[in-house]
């Protein structure tokens, strides 16, 4: 048969197929609007700005709809009733980790973030109990965090008053925290090996987000080998991996398991007290996965809200006036802050909770996947079917924070000025998959935030009206425009 007509005959086959399915799917799967064959609802989504598009659907559909990115459904869930129902009323059944084909050909299911099953409880029991017993939620922890503020500020200080990017200053303060929770040590913020990882760290976060990645994920097997800066993440994942190996080498040749130093050495000794068990989740590969989730998870999310914070700040000059005089009355100017200043500190807490409210980091949340199949409001979804929440829909209801498009601290805040409590302030998540760091995140953030304030008045290039504050990139995470910032000491 003539080349040509195979494959015309080939790909009518695979259309047919694909529409055949579809329809099969449609049937069981709530509603949506109706998807093309291959590409699905891919033309109807605007890949700069997916959260607009799926509050556009919403309206259209409910709560509840199915969108194909390519030919695969997701179960898409918005508003808070719809997310919390799942996260948290079905938490089990909704625990799975969704398919990301990128991060699934990077991490290759290890680790914790992209894990499912016995190997993800696995590893987040243990990491929950390792990081616990090297002080998170103690008062160790908090002292490393006060100690890093300090190096921070010293470092800050160096610029003189000059404009400068604060994106690797930022960056090196919280991945340091980790880093002595990993390594046992901190780096200094000019080692040129410590800056190479920030940059990686830092480059993979934007990739992520954007456009061209969720395209490839939605046909990684016609893109794998085109060229693209899904190349660059496999490439920065090599220097990670390799990075990190070479630290479990040197901790391999000085351990002693009656001592353990940090993150690594505990796994270690883990790894030895289950080596006759077969199959066992404590390998070399896991820990260089689980220790590259703790970096990405620990260092990116939270020097980007200081980052998108500062930049906040410096756009509502009042604000920063309120927060400061808080300072001045509570902390002074003579000693560290410390968290339990915090609940004397309304204003600034209210600020803080805003800053994340406002900046939406993760706009859909990781995906999420049913491990069964569940009947979820009337509809049945089948085990596997990958689930989208979206926390804009949470982080910015109208109804529990007026004006949600405003960066506005009042939406934390009583009539009385004491700090208000949400069951809608979702930045982590929710639910069995909630981000595991989430009290390290808020230490750090309160500690970083209110030291950098104690010391600094922040001085923009430019008038603060004249600041932009929309993400440049909005995909994966909401990435801040880049900007510069005179750090003024008091």
């Amino acid at each position: 048969m003539d080349p040509v007509a195979v494959l015309v005959l080939g790909l009518s086959c695979l259309l047919l197929f694909s529409i055949w399915r579809q329809k099969a799917e449609r049937r069981k799967l709530p509603p949506g609007p109706t998807p093309l064959p291959i590409i699905g609802n891919i033309l109807q989504l605007d890949i700069k700005d997916v959260t607009k598009s799926l509050t556009n659907f919403s309206k259209v559909y409910g709560p509840v709809f199915t969108l194909y990115f390519g030919m695969k459904p997701t179960v898409v869930l918005y508003g808070y009733e719809a997310v919390k129902e799942a996260l948290i009323d079905h938490g089990e059944e909704f625990s799975g980790r969704g398919k990301v084909p990128l991060f699934d050909q990077v991490y290759k299911g290890l680790g914790i973030i992209f894990s499912n099953g016995h190997r993800w409880k696995e590893m987040r029991r243990f990491a929950l109990m390792t990081l616990r017993n090297f002080g998170m939620g103690k008062r160790s922890i908090e002292e490393r965090v006060q100690e890093e503020a300090h190096c921070l500020v010293e470092e800050l200080r160096k610029t003189n008053g000059s404009p400068c990017d604060p994106t690797f200053i930022l960056g090196c303060a919280p991945c340091n925290v980790i880093c002595s929770i990993v390594f046992q040590n901190r780096f200094d913020y000019k080692d040129q090996n410590f800056l190479y990882l920030m940059k990686t760290l830092n480059e993979d976060s934007k990739i992520s987000s954007s456009p061209w990645i969720q395209i490839y994920n939605l046909f990684p097997n016609l893109l794998q080998y085109a060229p693209g800066s899904h190349k660059t993440v496999l490439k920065n994942a090599d220097y990670v991996e390799s990075y990190i190996l070479k630290k479990v080498k040197e901790h391999e040749e000085s351990l002693d398991v009656n001592n353990p130093r940090d993150f690594i050495d505990c796994f270690l000794i883990k790894m030895k007290q289950e080596n006759h068990k077969e199959p066992s989740e404590f390998t070399k590969e896991n820990l260089t996965v689980v220790a590259t989730d703790l970096f990405g998870a620990g260092t990116e999310t939270t020097s980007t809200t200081l980052r998108y914070g500062l930049l906040l700040l410096m756009k509502h000059p009042h604000v920063i006036a309120k927060v400061k005089e808080e300072i001045d009355h509570v902390i002074g100017r003579h000693r560290s802050p410390c968290m339990k200043d915090r609940s004397q500190m309304p204003y600034t807490d209210a600020v803080i909770h805003e800053i994340q409210r406002y900046i939406d980091l993760l706009p859909n949340n990781m995906p999420h996947e049913v491990t069964r199949d569940i009947k979820f409001r009337g509809y049945l979804i089948p085990k596997g079917t990958t689930i989208m929440t979206s926390l804009t829909s949470v982080l910015h209801d109208h109804k529990e924070f007026p004006n949600p498009e405003t960066f506005d601290p009042g939406h934390f805040l009583d009539k009385s000025g004491n700090f208000k409590k949400s069951d809608y302030f979702m930045p982590f998540s929710s639910g069995k998959r909630m981000c595991a760091g989430e009290g390290l995140a808020r230490m750090e953030l309160f500690l970083f935030l209110t030291t950098i304030l104690q010391n600094f008045n922040l001085k923009a290039l430019m008038d603060p009206q004249d600041l932009n504050t929309r993400p440049v990139v909005n995909g994966l995470a909401s990435v801040p425009p880049s900007y510069q910032l005179c750090f003024l000491p008091v």
